[in-house]
Parts: C-alpha cells; structure tokens; sequence
C-alpha cells in the first residue's frame, strides 16, 4: 500500500484527501461540544452534560435529530437555488483543504499558486451565502445576505493584503514554500520592524469577519435578523450553516498557522505535531475572542475595516517589500 502511494501521485493525493477532509469534518463537529462547555464555564453554566460522558455524544444526537426532520421551503422560495446554496457554502469551505500542507509531505497538492487557491475559494463563499438569503423570500435572510456580502467583499482586501506579507517575503505564492523559507529565515510573525506580527493579526481579524465570527456576526445577528441567511432553513440544510462555519475558521486557523506561524517548524515533535498544535491553539483562540466580546453595528465593522485594517496592511506589504529588498530577516538564510 505504502509503495502504491509512493508511486503514483494522484493515489497519494486522495488518500490524504479522504484522510484530512475526515480529520478536519470530525474536529470540527466536536469543537461545537467543546464550545458549548468552554462557553458554561465562562457564563456559570453546565453546558453539555447528559448525552454520553460528559456530554460528548450531543454533537451526534443534533445530527440525528437534524437528520430526522423535515426539509421545508418556503412558499415563494426559488426552490433549486434554496437546496443548492448550504452545499455549496461547505465545498467551497472544504476545498481550501486541498493546499494546506500540514507536514512536509502531508499534504493533498502542492499547488505553485497554493496561496491564490486559498484566497479565491475564500472569495467565493459570499456567493451562496448570498444566494441562501435572496432565496429565501424572506426580508430578515436577505438583509443577513446584503451584510454578508457587503462584509466579505470589505474584508477581502485586508486579508488578501496581509497574506501578501509572507509572500512577497518568500517569494512565492505556494504555501509549502513560504513554510520552508520560514524554516530558514525564522517565522514571519516575528521578522524585524514587526510588518509580519501586524499582518498576522490583520489576517486574523479578517478570517473571522470572513466566518462571521463573534465580534463581526453582523450577517446573523439574532436581535436584529434572527438567524440571518438561515432563517428560513431546516433539518439538516440549517446545519450545515453552523458546520461550514467551524470549518471554516479551522481552516483559517491552519492557513494563518502556515503563513505566520512556521508551519511544521518546532523542535523535539515531528512537523505534524506541531501544525496541529498551532492550528488548535488559533482554533480555541476564536473561542475566547466570541464568548469575551461583543459584536461591532455595521457602521463600526466598515470603519475598521476600510478606515484602518486597510491602509495598515498596504503598509505591511511595503515595509515586507523593503525588507526582502535589502534581506532584513533574522535567521541564518538573512542579512539581519
């Protein structure tokens, strides 16, 4: 089995595939049961309890129950963009997955363009949000699809802008490559006169307006849209909301972890070990940001971004722009 996979690329590449898409779809449907307790604690509550050791089966017991109900859509509805559009949300979401290295070699295609893979698939998650709320036939889901949109299209630019930082450091758009230069020259997070620590954070920031992630949950805010694009959703079609979401934001956890934080860089573990590590570490990190904070009014959302995220990560790429100039990196491939 070893050899076929050695032998022939493609064999490789889908088991990877099949491998990271399971770990990926798993942790982040028991991340839900960890939230949920993570957020009792916080507020003085139980949380999950009952169902299993400690709450442990309530992930599986939604989804049965999720499974048992009824899809119903709503009358003046467009039927086939309606069933079409929570999919969609999940493969683009999924898709993504495919660039990511997470060892060495553990990876599903190590693409030169890994990074532009990324961001375009990032870019196309607003269109079936868009498409659930207009669908919908309901005005609350498609004022939550004119926020996502409006949201996602904002915080492109930021984010795009801030990964351009470790790029026009390593010269290159694939990720394996931007790990291995950070390997060499040390973590982009902390290169010299800080554009990378910046952009990190800018990146981040930007990944969790791109999930509609607690403080920029504006698309779904419930005292004001109920549940936004998925108001008018059921059964299953409805979970696949809120599972699009963690899986998003794991995975915007393993790009920033590639990108900032060295990758599978560390020392004593193998490589795996620690892009686990980091990845988790961001993952429970959103955690604490959405049970800590509130969400911003639609006017701040657009202020932060276009007022100061913006002209700050142009900064960065300049400042990122000078220092691969004259090779002011720490480590031993630099000048510094």
């Amino acid at each position: 089995m070893l050899e076929f996979l050695t032998e022939h690329v493609w064999a490789r590449g889908l088991f990877y595939g099949i491998v990271i898409v399971t770990v990926f779809m798993t942790v982040s449907a028991w991340s839900i049961w960890f939230e949920r307790r993570f957020a009792g604690r916080m507020q003085n509550r139980i949380g999950p309890e009952f169902v299993g050791p400690v709450g442990l089966l309530q992930p599986l017991a939604d989804a049965i129950k999720l499974l048992r109900k009824e899809i119903i859509i709503p009358r003046g509805a467009d039927p086939v963009l309606f069933a079409l559009a929570p999919p969609l949300t999940l493969f683009f979401t999924i898709a993504a997955i495919a660039v990511i290295p997470f060892d060495e070699s553990v990876l599903i295609a190590d693409l030169d363009i890994g990074l532009l893979w990324v961001m375009a698939f990032a870019g196309l998650m607003l269109f079936p949000v868009w498409i659930a709320g207009w669908a919908s036939n309901n005005k609350y889901a498609l004022f939550g699809g004119m926020r996502a949109a409006a949201q996602g299209i904002s915080y492109e630019v930021p984010m795009l802008l801030a990964a351009m930082v470790p790029v026009v450091m390593a010269e290159s758009l694939s990720i394996s490559e931007i790990v291995r230069w950070q390997i060499d020259h040390g973590w982009v997070l902390w290169s010299p006169l800080g554009p990378g620590a910046i952009a990190f954070v800018i990146f981040f920031l930007a990944s969790l307006a791109e999930a509609n992630r607690i403080p920029f949950d504006i698309p779904e805010a419930e005292s004001e849209l109920i549940a936004g694009v998925s108001v008018e959703y059921t059964a299953m079609m409805y979970g696949l909301f809120p599972m699009t979401e963690y899986v998003h934001t794991l995975i915007a956890s393993a790009v920033a972890s590639a990108l900032f934080l060295g990758g599978w860089d560390g020392p004593f573990l193998p490589g795996l070990h620690w892009m686990a590590l980091k990845t988790i570490a961001l993952f429970l990190f959103i955690f604490w940001i959405r049970w800590s904070l509130v969400r911003f009014r639609a006017d701040q959302l657009m202020r932060l971004c276009w007022y100061y995220l913006v002209p700050i990560s142009l900064l960065c790429v300049c400042a990122a722009a000078a220092m691969s100039h004259f090779g002011w990196y720490w480590g031993a491939g630099g000048a510094g």
